[in-house]
């Protein structure tokens, strides 16, 4: 713990940090260490408390997807039920887009946001989406500068803790996690996706944070949107009862679990029950609203956007239909192809300077399991550049059409549950 605190004070030279670092990435930490590292992180810097909130301070964290739009919808449907969610998300780098580059879509909003706004929106909103200020977790951004230049980020002591640490000093009831798996994840595998979840399971609820863990797949893109302004857009639709049955599937789960774990509905399925409520009433629509003009956005911007987003959202220039090669059903959509390629079409960035283009992006037509005709548009590629070759190539390789209708998992794959005093398991779906 002091390690930490004299890290923060500049009293560690980076060697000695990168030493450390680097001991930890070759033995790895037991679970009370990791939980040790996590509070010393949590620590290392001002931690939010909600005295006026008892019981009602929740939030999730994803590991990253493609179309993995999940909060948008999700924390004004958790304020609709009654919770308070101080969500401080993060960026978009390589393939994952980040949370606030989504919400920075929307003309005036602003994910600058201090303790004391936080505050007032909290009280005035229920739900806040916001960048990690300076004064939050700070011995965690040091740690992760070195850990990018001694290539130990992939540590999972060091990624639980840096990831868990950021969410227990918002001053959490209880946290969902929702862990990614599979060819566009971060963790390809199922044994890392859930050595990686139980690690975070465990962390969460040794900080004292009810913590509770979603396996789900990631091999597919979520929703039929993929990039910025389309992805806050679908979440609108998803908002208005209108949304693609996925996204709607997993914003229902997840509130539902987390609703449940809170103590706020007696069980999962009373929980799922409360979002279906305030999803298809309007009333977590009028939650995102509310946000979105707390946040800086205009009240005329807000409230068109809440009506029909791409009126106010940032349109592209041109707009390119891909035609399926051939009759059959879509057996394959790989999320990661598409999400690289639209990446380094401007929607998302390779190094953290890069500026993001907001209105580039994918339009799915089809998912998984889907007919198709040959000659039948599968995605419109929405671009402000002509569309080079080898982009439309990527593309066009991404879908895979077969003879048979194919099988389509669903896309959870089970729980991570675990408690302050018992190690977290995973129970399969």
């Amino acid at each position: 713990v002091d390690f930490i605190g004299r890290v923060v004070k500049r009293e560690v030279p980076n060697e000695q940090i990168g030493a450390m670092l680097m001991a930890i990435y070759l033995m790895g930490m037991s679970a009370p260490e990791t939980v040790a590292l996590t509070t010393a992180l949590q620590n290392s810097g001002e931690v939010l408390s909600w005295p006026q909130f008892p019981g009602v301070v929740v939030d999730k964290h994803s590991t990253g997807g493609v179309g993995d739009k999940i909060s948008l919808p999700l924390a004004p449907a958790l304020a609709a039920c009654g919770l308070k969610v101080p969500m401080i998300s993060g960026r978009g780098l390589g393939h994952t887009g980040g949370t606030l580059d989504k919400l920075e879509s929307i003309p005036g909003l602003s994910v600058s946001v201090d303790v004391q706004r936080i505050d007032a929106i909290l009280e005035s909103v229920g739900c806040v989406i916001a960048g990690q200020t300076e004064t939050l977790v700070p011995g965690d951004r040091i740690l992760y500068a070195i850990r990018d230049v001694t290539s130990t980020v992939d540590s999972i002591p060091l990624i639980t803790a840096s990831i868990v640490s950021k969410k227990v000093a918002e001053g959490l009831n209880s946290l969902i996690l929702d862990v990614k798996v599979g060819k566009a994840a971060f963790m390809r595998t199922m044994e890392s996706a859930l050595a990686l979840g139980t690690s975070m399971v465990n962390a969460g609820n040794g900080s004292g944070v009810r913590t509770l863990g979603i396996v789900t797949r990631m091999d597919h893109p979520i929703g039929y949107m993929i990039g910025n302004a389309l992805e806050v857009a679908e979440s609108v639709y998803c908002l208005q009862g209108k949304g693609p049955k996925d996204l709607d599937d997993l914003v229902i789960a997840q509130g539902g679990h987390l609703l449940a774990i809170n103590g706020t509905a007696p069980s999962a399925e009373a929980g799922k029950e409360m979002i279906r409520k305030v999803l298809g009433d309007g009333s977590a629509l009028a939650k995102f609203e509310q946000m979105v003009a707390a946040q800086g956005a205009s009240a005329e911007t807000a409230k068109k956007l809440c009506q029909d987003p791409m009126s106010v959202l940032a349109v592209a220039p041109f707009k390119t239909e891909l035609l399926a090669p051939s009759s059959g059903y879509v057996t394959d959509i790989d999320a990661l192809a598409l999400a690289k390629t639209t990446c380094v079409m401007g929607a998302g960035r390779l190094k953290t300077t890069d500026v993001i283009d907001f209105a580039v992006g994918l339009q799915l037509h089809v998912v998984v399991g889907d007919a198709v005709k040959e000659g039948q548009s599968w995605v419109t590629v929405h671009h402000t550049k002509p569309l080079a070759d080898e982009h439309k190539a990527a593309i066009s390789g991404a879908v895979t059409i077969g003879n048979a209708q194919p099988a389509v998992q669903p896309r959870i794959v089970g729980l991570i549950e675990g408690s302050a005093n018992d190690n977290a398991v995973f129970h399969p779906h």
